[in-house]
């Protein structure tokens, strides 16, 4: 190979790697793991069980609480188009019994994964995100009823459900100094494509402690309205609540 072949193949590969460096800098990418001080409030159905209220604070979620996970991921490109993904996890057990003998085991799983395409434009002081997505939830309820004058195994069911809401929505981001972001967010979605109705807001403050890190520090709530079958029915499900509380997290920009 002649010197002037090494030289233009060099020459090619440093301008590519340099193109690559150049692409990879008008890309910037934010993790943020966080928790949620969780209450949930509303109603369900599981078959000819109807209308039965739900109201768990915190102080019930955390004394049932089997394993959890939440987090948050942004991406976000000079253009302004950007993505984002949300997911939040929750396993909950929980075993009651009386006098009598008769007990009751409930285990509740639910997850809520939210995918998002973002444009952003910029304010004079701050950004306005649109964004429109998804939100799937997750749902597993076992509930295993226990009655010692009964004769039988009694109650059981094992309900499964999961569905898609389409949603979209907005979000403004206001700097209010150097360091402080004030945050607005909301959106709405259903349509009576999967549930009859989905909303989530949220709303509160950032603090940037360095390049690497910002303190999230917000209180966030989502409303799902879902129902299938035939009301009355075995096989029918319900679930009409509110899940909201304040939240923490600790973003890394990269």
């Amino acid at each position: 190979m002649n010197k002037s072949l090494k030289l233009s193949l060099i020459a090619i590969f440093t301008a590519s790697l340099s193109s690559s460096a150049i692409a990879a800098q008008e890309w910037s990418y934010q993790l943020e793991p966080y928790a949620m001080i969780t209450s949930i409030k509303g109603d369900a159905s599981i078959g000819r069980v109807t209308g039965a209220d739900v109201d768990v604070n915190f102080d019930t979620i955390l004394d049932n609480l089997e394993s959890a996970a939440m987090v948050h991921f942004e991406a976000h490109h000079d253009s302004g188009w950007g993505m984002s993904f949300d997911y939040g996890y929750m396993d909950l057990g929980g075993k009651t019994h009386n006098d009598n003998g008769s007990s009751a085991n409930i285990e509740v799983r639910q997850g809520v994964l939210e995918g998002l395409g973002i444009y952003r434009t910029k304010l004079s002081n701050g950004t306005l995100d649109y964004f429109v997505g998804f939100r799937w939830w997750d749902n597993d309820i076992e509930v295993d009823i226990s009655v010692a004058t009964l004769q039988g195994d009694g109650f059981k069911r094992d309900i499964k459900s999961d569905w898609v809401d389409p949603v979209v929505g907005v979000r403004w981001m206001n700097n209010i100094s150097e360091q402080w972001t004030f945050l607005a967010q909301a959106d709405v979605g259903g349509f009576g494509v999967d549930s009859d109705f989905t909303s989530s807001v949220q709303t509160g403050f950032q603090y940037e402690i360095n390049e690497l890190m910002t303190l999230d520090i917000k209180y966030k709530a989502t409303w799902v309205d879902f129902a299938e079958g035939d009301e009355g029915q075995p096989g029918y499900f319900q679930y009409d609540t509110v899940t909201h509380g304040p939240v923490i997290g600790l973003i890394f920009n990269f």
